[in-house]
């Protein structure tokens, strides 16, 4: 929250990306930021007793504002900030107005106030130093990030290479083995096939018995 305009102006020009911006609608106060932590992903998810707490502060740090009851407090991401050079110190506008939200306050709520009050706490800024830093720590985890996902990138590619070649191995060592039981079986058949052949021709019916010459038959007594 900035001490007066020209802090505002500062708050206004080093807003981070995950600032959000509140101020008493259509009434002079407070420039009142918070900055979402990891826990909340969205403005648009502010949880209901954050934002009572800043709209309550806001009304407080508004001197007109503080006297009245009924208020509308607006809201919106810091980015959605429009400053032009026409405008005055502290002033602002908004690129999208579909951005900008709106929370009741009826009335002040002095519990909420004090309570708030008492966990001030009021330090300088060096605006330029802390953009510098947050820049810095934003590179460092985008490299991070960045060297994470190609490691994970790597680690699939590298297993998808393993599981192809393994498929790979698996079927060229299938065709092998459907190759050999073919030549087994062909062998085998041809061997039977010669056998059988052998068998009856010597024994079958293939075999051949001339016919014999009574004559011859003589001849061969006679020299005996």
């Amino acid at each position: 929250m900035g001490r007066d305009k020209e802090e505002n102006e500062d708050l206004i020009k080093y807003a981070w990306p995950q600032d959000v911006w509140f101020h008493v609608d259509k009434l002079s106060s407070a420039h009142v930021y918070i900055r979402l932590p990891p826990s909340i992903p969205s403005w648009e998810n502010i949880p209901q007793a954050l934002l009572a707490d800043c709209a309550q502060l806001v009304k407080a740090n508004s001197i007109e504002g503080n006297k009245k009851n009924n208020l509308q407090i607006v809201y919106t991401p810091a980015s959605n900030l429009k400053k032009t050079g026409d405008m005055a110190v502290g002033q602002v506008s908004f690129h999208r107005h579909d951005k900008v939200k709106r929370v009741h306050v009826a009335a002040r709520e002095n519990p909420i106030v004090n309570r708030l009050n008492k966990t001030k706490v009021e330090r300088d800024v060096d605006h330029e130093e802390e953009k510098a830093n947050r820049l810095r720590e934003e590179a460092v985890q985008r490299r991070a990030e960045a060297a994470a996902k190609r490691k994970a990138e790597l680690e699939q590619h590298k297993r998808q290479v393993e599981d192809k070649q393994a498929r790979s191995y698996d079927h060229a060592w299938a065709n092998a083995e459907a190759s050999t039981s073919r030549t087994g079986a062909g062998a085998g058949a041809g061997a039977g096939v010669g056998a059988g052949d052998d068998d009856e021709d010597f024994w079958g019916e293939n075999t051949t018995i001339e016919p014999t010459d009574d004559g011859r038959m003589k001849e061969f007594e006679d020299f005996i």
